[in-house]
């Protein structure tokens, strides 16, 4: 028999609340209104503490299910926005004046730092369209940005 001790009863209790706090005030705004993506999508790439990037993703529609059509759609929308991180981070210049672009082309470290990075940016938000398009919504930490800036 799994018996609780009172005070993790009320750890539960409080990580639940937290949780459903949490979910409410996502902070991350919705880009696909009435099954269709937005006429006009904000692309600030720099919001508070994070990276943010977009990208929209469609799939072939002669897939005989909407679970593949929305899985594909997914996939490339997941692609599309780490390639559209991946353009952002390019351009950022780093200590000494030298742009990431650049610096990943002299060394290979910075590449797989760089590519390590995006691979682990956060989806914070995948929506789906009516015709089973996606939008994905990805955030990087600019904490992540520091070990890159340190390289130089």
């Amino acid at each position: 028999m799994n018996k609780r001790l009172p005070f993790q009863s009320a750890v539960l209790a409080a990580a639940a609340l937290g949780g459903l706090l949490l979910a409410g005030c996502g902070g991350v705004p919705h880009r696909v209104h009435e099954g269709r993506v937005d006429t006009v999508l904000n692309q600030k790439s720099i919001d508070g503490d994070y990276v943010f990037a977009i990208g929209v993703g469609a799939s072939d529609p002669a897939l005989k299910t909407d679970t593949q059509r929305k899985a594909l759609a997914r996939d490339a929308a997941i692609v599309k926005a780490q390639f559209e991180m991946l353009s952002y981070l390019k351009g950022v210049t780093l200590k000494g004046g030298v742009k990431v672009s650049r610096a990943m082309e002299d060394d290979s470290v910075i590449e797989s730092y760089i590519h390590e990075l995006i691979r682990g940016a956060e989806i914070v938000r995948s929506e789906f369209t009516a015709d089973n398009g996606c939008v994905v919504t990805l955030r990087l930490p600019l904490t992540g940005l520091n070990g890159f800036t340190a390289l130089n």
